[in-house]
């Protein structure tokens, strides 16, 4: 097994590429390893001491180290641990129902924000190895949750602010200003 390994514009998070599916539907994102029990790839990545986050997209897994951690280090037990996953035979996520979303019926305008985040914003920030979820739309104010690369990356402010808020506005014109969700 061969993978790959991208940098991203977060210098604190690399993109692995397994040459496989990791997410058939959607992402997951595990801010530590409190969240991880659904899966048995970020229990193990998280058991790699210096890793503080982990994201999975739809064929590549992301993984943010701690500050004080070297890439030089870290890298191949990263590579081990997700190599050590697929020979195992796990599944990614164990229970199939934790990962689903629920859906919910939306307005025209948040159907059009929606539509424009999932066609032109989130395969772009997945390239970087991220994911920019929707959140909430209230009175003309788009709140976005960043993960993966994206989650603390030094240019996610200038990403929604310059890209995503002027690409919102221009088709959505209910829209007057974005902001990263707390």
């Amino acid at each position: 097994m061969f993978i790959q390994t991208e940098q991203t514009p977060n210098p604190s998070t690399l993109k692995f590429l397994p040459g496989r599916v990791v997410m058939d539907k959607g992402t997951m994102d595990f801010a530590s390893v409190d969240v991880a029990g659904p899966s048995p790839l970020a229990r193990r990545l998280f058991a790699i001491e210096g890793v503080e986050r982990v994201f999975f997209g739809s064929d590549f897994v992301t993984v943010t180290k701690s500050a004080e951690r070297d890439w030089q280090v870290l890298k191949p037990s990263i590579l081990g641990g997700i190599m050590e996953h697929y020979t195992s035979g796990d599944p990614v996520i164990a229970d199939a129902a934790e990962a689903g979303v629920a859906s919910t019926e939306d307005d025209e305008v948040v159907a059009q924000i929606k539509e424009l985040l999932e066609t032109r914003v989130r395969p772009a920030v997945a390239q970087d190895g991220g994911d920019i979820i929707f959140q909430d739309f209230r009175d003309g104010v788009v709140y976005l949750h960043m993960q993966g690369s994206c989650s603390g990356c030094p240019s996610s402010t200038a990403t929604l602010k310059m890209g995503i808020e002027n690409l919102l506005k221009h088709y959505v014109p209910e829209v007057v200003e974005v902001q990263a969700a707390q």
